[in-house]
């Protein structure tokens, strides 16, 4: 149950990551040389977008949750920064366009490319797959009244 929980998060932090992501990095202007003095209620939700994907970053990467959960988003985006690295055209056009996500998400995939240019997805999937490699993190917690053996109800053997 443990690994199908950290199935589902490392589903959520893959899309936190690209859709969310890549949607905050377009709104706050990303390819903007210097910001604005600008700060409207529209800077602070970007801001909130980025804080929230930052902390479930930070619980998937640090907490006692399935390696599951930080595998499943690493492998997707080490494999597309691999797909960068050999063909940029098919990487790029791995990147959802406006027409098929919801207008209101329509900047994620504009913002998505920068990430990915930039190294920011690659960065982020090593971060990832690094307590994956810890063996710890694939045993469940131990628990304080297993001894190691077997007990049982029969009092005839000692």
């Amino acid at each position: 149950m443990r690994h199908f929980f950290g199935l589902f998060v490392g589903l959520v932090m893959t899309a936190a990551l690209l859709v969310g992501g890549g949607w905050a990095v377009q709104e706050a202007g990303a390819d903007a040389v210097a910001l604005s003095g600008e700060s409207g209620p529209r800077i602070w939700i970007v801001l909130g977008v980025m804080a929230g994907i930052g902390l479930l970053f930070g619980l998937v990467v640090a907490g006692r949750i399935s390696p599951l959960a930080a595998f499943v988003p690493s492998m997707v985006l080490l494999s597309w920064n691999v797909v960068y690295a050999l063909d940029a055209k098919r990487a790029a056009g791995l990147i959802a366009d406006a027409v098929s996500l919801h207008p209101a998400l329509a900047p994620a995939g504009r913002g998505a490319a920068p990430l990915l240019a930039g190294g920011v997805y690659a960065l982020l999937g090593v971060a990832l797959f690094v307590p994956v490699l810890m063996p710890s993190r694939w045993s469940g917690r131990v628990r304080e009244d297993d001894d190691g053996y077997e007990h049982s109800n029969d009092e005839g053997y000692h």
